[in-house]
């Protein structure tokens, strides 16, 4: 079993919820910092986060649709790294890769890169919507393009979230150049420790707390 330690060191503690209130934020940030996760996730809308301490703070970008105009994505990530993101995980346009238009979705991946300026680029495929293959030229194209990570999920799509399958083909794909986030229905620490098991080096989480209370050092 993975320890408690280890596993808060990788988690993004997660509130992506579209009625989440700046109260919500706040609390979350508390929370955040109680369980000692390495970083929090929201909205855009919600930076700056107040007082986040020492916690990474990350944002979407074309979430969670990816449907979004590259210039759209590029001028939402620089904004929002003006307000203070330190991460930026950007939602491709999963048509593209669908469709076969893999220098289309690398172009649309560098121009979040570029505007991400400093901060970290981690890029959402949606895997459960797409193919073995799709998953795998994704993740080529994401490190072709300067990206940190791959992320399998938002976990807002219907076809599911992270599976140890494509987090394991991500994985194989980048070796250990890239990062491999894992997120979208992990909620129990079976599910956590299948994901790292399978290469996943950080978890998108937003039940974190039950996650790590069922974890010892």
């Amino acid at each position: 079993m993975t320890s408690r330690a280890e596993v808060a060191a990788i988690i993004d503690h997660t509130l992506l919820k579209p009625e989440a209130t700046p109260a919500d934020v706040e609390a979350l940030v508390t929370e955040a910092k109680e369980l000692g996760v390495l970083a929090i996730c929201v909205s855009p809308s919600m930076l700056p986060v107040t007082d986040p301490g020492e916690l990474v703070v990350a944002t979407v970008v074309g979430f969670p649709s990816g449907q979004v105009k590259p210039e759209i994505k590029a001028a939402e990530a620089a904004q929002a790294v003006s307000d203070g993101a330190d991460e930026v995980d950007m939602v491709i346009n999963i048509g593209q890769a669908i469709a076969g238009d893999f220098d289309a979705l690398e172009a649309d991946i560098r121009g979040v890169v570029d505007a991400s300026g400093s901060a970290l680029v981690k890029v959402i495929i949606e895997s459960a919507a797409l193919s073995d293959d799709q998953i795998v030229e994704a993740s080529r194209r994401a490190e072709a393009a300067g990206a940190g990570f791959v992320k399998t999920s938002t976990g807002f799509h219907p076809a599911g979230g992270a599976s140890a399958h494509a987090v394991s083909l991500m994985r194989e794909t980048v070796g250990d150049r890239l990062g491999v986030k894992a997120s979208g229905g992990i909620r129990t620490v079976d599910a956590a420790e299948e994901m790292i098991a399978a290469g996943a080096s950080r978890l998108g989480l937003s039940g974190s707390k039950v996650i790590l209370d069922g974890l010892t050092d």
